[in-house]
C-alpha cells in the first residue's frame, strides 16, 4: 500500500531488541520511515514533540512514564499524530483507557507481524485498528456514553436521513470537506449536522460516534476492525 507520502514513525519501546526487530520489519515497507526511537515514556513524549511523527508505536510498560500517560501527553500536544499501542496486555481496562485518551489502535505483541504495517497504514488514513483477539462489540459498547438503562440516549431511528448519511461518512473516515463534496452541501452545513449528532446522541468526539455507528450496524464491524 502506498499513499504517495512517507509515513513517519516513532518507536517507543523499552526493550532494544524489540525496537530493532520492529525497525527491521518496517524497513521493508517502502512508504514507512522510522524516524526515531524512545526507550522511556518521557523520551517518547520529548521525541514526539521534536520529530512530529505521523504514527507513534507505543508500549504500555515503560520506565519513568508509562505508555498510558505518555499517550495522554502526546495527544494533547500533537493532536494530528496517531498513537498505536503495541503491548503484551490485552486487558479491557487498558484498551478502554487508552482509546478514551485518543489511541487509535491496539495490537497485542502476539499478533502476526504483518499486522503492524497494516495497522500503521490504517491509522495514517484516520481509521482505528485492533488485534483480532481483542476486538468485540461489547468492548466498543462499553466505551459509548449510555443512559442508566445501558442504552444510547438516542437511537439511530431518531436521526434524520441526512444525519444518518453524515454519521456513516464520519464513521468511514471522511473529513468535513469530503462529506460536503459527496453530499453536495456546504462545509458549514456538515459541521451543523455533526454538532446535532453529538447533541442528540450525547456523544462528544468522533471516535465515540464511530463506535456508536458500529453498534447500530450503520457500518460493519469486521475483524480486524478498521474504523475512524
Amino acid at each position: 500500500m502506498s499513499s504517495g507520502k512517507r509515513i513517519t514513525v516513532l518507536l517507543a519501546e523499552d526493550h532494544m531488541i524489540v525496537r530493532e526487530g520492529l525497525r527491521k520489519l518496517l524497513e521493508t515497507e517502502r512508504d514507512i520511515e522510522v524516524i526515531g526511537e524512545a526507550s522511556t515514556g518521557r523520551e517518547a513524549v520529548a521525541e514526539a514533540r521534536r520529530l512530529r511523527p505521523s504514527v507513534i508505536v507505543m508500549d504500555i510498560a515503560m520506565p519513568q512514564l508509562n505508555g498510558i500517560e505518555a499517550t495522554r501527553q502526546i495527544r494533547r500536544i500533537l493532536p494530528d499524530s496517531k498513537v498505536l499501542i503495541l503491548s503484551a496486555h490485552s486487558d479491557e481496562t487498558y484498551i478502554e483507557k487508552l482509546t478514551s485518551l485518543g489511541a487509535m489502535g491496539y495490537l497485542v505483541k502476539q499478533t502476526s507481524a504483518h499486522l503492524l504495517a497494516e495497522a500503521i497504514h490504517e491509522l495514517y488514513q484516520g481509521r482505528m485498528f485492533f488485534s483480532p483477539t481483542i476486538i468485540s462489540k461489547k468492548r466498543l459498547k462499553d466505551a459509548v456514553r449510555l443512559d442508566r438503562k445501558g442504552k444510547p440516549k438516542t437511537t439511530a431511528g431518531d436521526l434524520t436521513s441526512r444525519e444518518m448519511e453524515v454519521l456513516q461518512l464520519i464513521a468511514e473516515g471522511e473529513a468535513n470537506k469530503q462529506i460536503a463534496s459527496e453530499l453536495s452541501i456546504s462545509i458549514k452545513t456538515v459541521e451543523k449536522h455533526r454538532d446535532h449528532l453529538m447533541q442528540k446522541l450525547n456523544i462528544h468526539d468522533t471516535a465515540s460516534l464511530t463506535r456508536y455507528a458500529i453498534i447500530e450496524g450503520i457500518i460493519e464491524c469486521n475483524v480486524p476492525l478498521k474504523v475512524v
